[in-house]
């Protein structure tokens, strides 16, 4: 049983879509911090300020209610945190979805751009996922989260084995070896280490101006606009930072909007360049959606660095 629970209904004009608006920040399929019970509630644990703590989330159609349930050292932080994790800080004013996204646009016209306020949350795993394939970025993160982390402190009957990111100190003592059997090779593994050194200073960009942010971010070596747009997107809430030098998105992108088969950084920053203030909401209509080029070549070959 956790230490400590707390229980939150929050109401809001929107129908919220937890699938859509907690999407992104789900790490793959087996991601050890996140639970889906036979009930379709959504359980995430986090490392928060106030230690670690556990949520299951769920919408109560008749009211239309958000409703949630917080447990641990957390739980209060988490309570707090409830409206904007849900985009209640997010203002699409303004926002004139492209033709090719007006029917995607209305039916997730109530999506916002979430907050979750964690930094290292969201910097450690998109470190991750810096160049290599979403599969071999998930093992690596399913595999230390389990190896490292801590369980949960959720209540009996909650989905078992879930478990909560290893702490800053955690990140920076894990062994060479242990790296190499997460698949995990060792610039992203210095990377990782560097921001976890580094934490404290890293959390404080959580209310600094999206500019000052990416600086701070960049300043940690190894990490570039790709990685600080996707902490953008999910610990800060920028409804406006792209993924550019993403391995498959400016194709898909620029195909959904254009219809051109040859996107580029370049031409996707041209495209996107009417929607300025709006262009992560793009981005994420085209995830939505489903929109994008056909599948027609070989997908990309997963290294496994255990066999190395």
């Amino acid at each position: 049983m956790s230490e400590r629970e707390l229980a939150r209904r929050w109401r809001t004009d929107r129908q919220i879509d937890l699938r859509a608006q907690l999407g992104p920040l789900l790490r793959g399929t087996g991601d050890p911090t996140w639970a889906l019970d036979a009930s379709g509630g959504f359980w995430r644990t986090s490392l928060t300020p106030a230690g670690p703590g556990v949520e299951r989330l769920w919408v109560d159609r008749g009211s239309q209610e958000v409703v949630q349930r917080s447990f641990g050292p957390g739980a209060d932080w988490l309570c707090d945190r409830l409206p904007t994790l849900l985009g209640s800080d997010d203002d699409p004013t303004g926002f004139v979805p492209p033709p090719a996204l007006r029917q995607t646009a209305s039916t997730h016209r109530d999506w916002r751009v979430g907050r979750t306020g964690l930094v290292l949350e969201a910097l450690l795993p998109a470190i991750l996922e810096q160049k290599v394939t979403g599969k071999e970025a998930w093992l690596g993160w399913r595999t230390l989260v389990n190896t490292f982390g801590t369980p949960a402190p959720a209540p009996s009957g909650a989905p078992p084995n879930l478990k909560v990111m290893p702490a800053p100190p955690v990140w920076t003592s894990i062994p060479s070896w242990e790296w190499h059997r997460a698949s995990v090779d060792k610039a992203r593994a210095v990377t990782a280490m560097a921001a976890a050194r580094h934490a404290n200073s890293i959390e404080e960009i959580t209310h600094a101006r999206a500019v000052i942010a990416n600086e701070r971010l960049r300043q940690i070596p190894g990490v570039g606009i790709w990685t600080t747009a996707e902490v953008a997107q999910r610990a800060l809430g920028d409804s406006d930072a792209v993924s550019y030098r993403d391995y498959h998105l400016a194709k898909h992108i620029v195909y959904t909007l254009t219809g051109e088969q040859a996107g580029t950084d370049e031409r996707l920053a041209q495209v996107l360049q009417p929607y300025a203030g709006h262009r992560y909401r793009i981005q994420r209509l085209v995830e939505l959606g489903r929109h994008g080029m056909p599948r027609r070549g070989p997908r990309m070959t997963v290294q496994d660095m255990r066999k190395f």
